[in-house]
């Protein structure tokens, strides 16, 4: 079996340097007034990660926000970015009221758009609350780390997908339920995961909200394949993401665990409409999302 690197291998970073470069990854860079620039993955390959288009889109918008916090964003993705070249960021100021500001953003590559992403922000007020029920399940503690998963099967996965398997991550992610990746079974259209970063994330409550954006388009998608056992890496299907809304409910950090439930209320059309709430480990919740993705079965070569 192919060994995962060890924390004292010089090849592999630590946890808090990896956790710097997804700080780094996600902090944009001003270029001009309401304009950014999103560094690349280092070393990434392929079409850029959906979640990082959204995350880094969030950070544009929030730079240009002053007295509000982001309670709601929407998304869509006209076409895959791709990796090893910069995205820009171009935020259009539609409104700024006393309690709502509203911001748009144009993700664009070679001049191209890749996403479009509608946002509003609020100023913190009270008012009246209640929430669904965290369910029940099994501390993360109790959960075996997704990495260790990888490694049972990695022998079994095609090489190419070997370094992207085991490659050590800034995000943690301990799986509830625990689902065979190579050979999978028709299951209910159901998930939960526990997830933070791998290491202290610092106290901006705006990389917080990043990552957890980051971090929401992970497991959502693959949730409506469950029913039909399709695994994320099955290429008889095309599998992508069409659109992504994220509601920021309440305050959280992102290197405490937060428990991700996602279900699969619907496919049709060659589309997963997929859902998902993001719990504290004391059982607030603190966001809600969806994402309706494409999911395609392949014709015949």
């Amino acid at each position: 079996m192919t060994e995962l690197p060890s924390p004292k291998d010089p090849s592999s970073p630590s946890a808090p340097a990896r956790v710097d470069g997804l700080v780094d990854l996600l902090t944009v860079e001003t270029l001009d007034t309401d304009l950014y620039r999103g560094i690349p993955l280092p070393g990434g390959k392929g079409r850029v990660y959906g979640g990082q288009v959204v995350a880094q889109a969030l950070q544009a918008a929030q730079q240009t926000v002053g007295g509000g916090t982001c309670h709601s964003l929407h998304c869509y993705f006209m076409r895959p970015g791709q990796e090893g070249r910069p995205i820009i960021f171009r935020v259009a100021r539609d409104h700024d009221g006393r309690s709502f500001s509203t911001r748009r953003v144009i993700a664009s590559q070679g001049g191209e758009p890749i996403l479009n992403m509608l946002l509003s922000f609020q100023v913190p007020e009270t008012g009246l609350e209640h929430q669904d029920t965290m369910p029940s399940v099994p501390p993360p503690e109790a959960l075996i780390p997704e990495i260790d998963l990888w490694r049972a099967v990695v022998d079994h996965l095609p090489e190419a997908l070997r370094d992207y398997a085991l490659r050590p991550r800034s995000i943690e992610f301990r799986h509830v339920y625990v689902r065979n990746p190579i050979a999978p079974t028709p299951e209910e259209p159901r998930h939960a995961s526990w997830f933070r970063t791998s290491s202290p994330l610092g106290d901006d409550p705006a990389m917080h909200r990043a990552v957890l954006a980051y971090a929401s388009d992970m497991t959502l998608l693959s949730t409506c394949g469950l029913p039909h056992a399709i695994g994320f890496f099955d290429p008889n299907f095309q599998i992508a993401s069409l659109d992504h809304a994220i509601w920021f409910h309440n305050d959280f950090r992102a290197d405490d665990w937060l428990l991700y439930v996602t279900d699969s209320p619907s496919a049709s059309g060659g589309r997963g409409f997929n859902r998902g709430q993001i719990f504290t480990r004391d059982g607030k919740l603190v966001a809600s999302v969806a994402q309706e993705g494409l999911i395609r079965k392949r014709a015949p070569r």
